[in-house]
């Protein structure tokens, strides 16, 4: 059968992003080497291990493709000579995968003119994936999946970083029942995504490669992941930083932008 386009790329990031869940699970749990970057923040060898791996798969495949990816070093994003990108996150969630919990995973997207055209999120130690095209249907293992719609007198089950959920709590805690932050992002808004989460506030500075896969997923599951003035996330092939963000469904999106009044940029 011959695929072709976003189709043909989904197969692509879908096959390779389970290959890169199997490598992350041979240092799951063993002690891998860590090394910590800049803002004190981790990168195991795993990280690096399928980083590599991904990066010669998915370019080798696509040579005309640009690459973003979280391990990549300082002058390593490729343009390419095409309109379209991955954006990369070898694992995210990589302070989780080094305590060993499950809710780490690979986040694997395509970007066309800005915005997303294909996502994989692939969560190996909780034996799920999540794929979508921008004219497809959001699937979870292989079955749709769909935001939640709380009714207006619904208490909101949000989770976000403890820092924000201090600050909503204290303007609004009645509006919403808090759930267990996941320290992956995009893993977190894959739960909004399939409704598992109705929403879920973002800090300052998540990156391109937090969110993109997610991004897509949450749009064609019926909701939106924006920032304060409610506009759709535009992507760049050098990556880029993101303002406060938040994610639920279109009719939960106008109470959420408002729980986000109480934090600051």
């Amino acid at each position: 059968m011959i695929l072709s386009g976003y189709q043909a790329d989904l197969e692509l990031v879908k096959a390779a992003a389970v290959e890169a869940g199997e490598i992350a699970l041979g240092f799951f749990r063993r002690d891998p080497k860590v090394w910590w970057k800049e803002g004190n923040s981790p990168v195991s060898e795993a990280d690096f291990a399928v980083d590599l791996m991904l990066r010669n798969t998915l370019v080798g495949a696509r040579p005309d493709y640009g690459w973003v990816s979280e391990e990549m070093q300082p002058g390593d994003a490729r343009t390419g000579t095409g309109s379209r990108f991955f954006v990369v996150d070898p694992i995210d969630g990589t302070r989780a995968y080094l305590r060993g919990e499950d809710t780490w995973c690979v986040s694997i997207a395509v970007v066309e003119n800005g915005r997303p055209v294909v996502g994989v999120i692939a969560a190996p130690s909780m034996g799920e994936i999540f794929e979508v095209t921008a004219d497809g249907t959001p699937l979870m293992n292989g079955a749709p999946c769909a935001v939640a719609e709380p009714g207006p007198g619904d208490r909101m089950r949000l989770a976000m970083p403890d820092a924000m959920r201090k600050r909503v709590e204290a303007s609004d805690g009645e509006a919403f029942t808090s759930e267990k932050a996941v320290p992956s992002l995009a893993y977190r808004l894959a739960l909004v995504a399939c409704g598992r989460l109705d929403g879920t506030l973002i800090r300052p500075r998540a990156s391109d490669w937090d969110i993109a896969a997610a991004d897509l997923l949450i749009e064609r599951a019926g909701g939106l992941l924006c920032g304060r003035a409610g506009l759709p996330t535009v992507y760049r092939s050098e990556g880029r930083r993101h303002e406060i963000l938040m994610a639920a469904s279109l009719a939960a999106m106008p109470r959420l932008r408002r729980l986000a009044e109480a934090v600051p940029d």
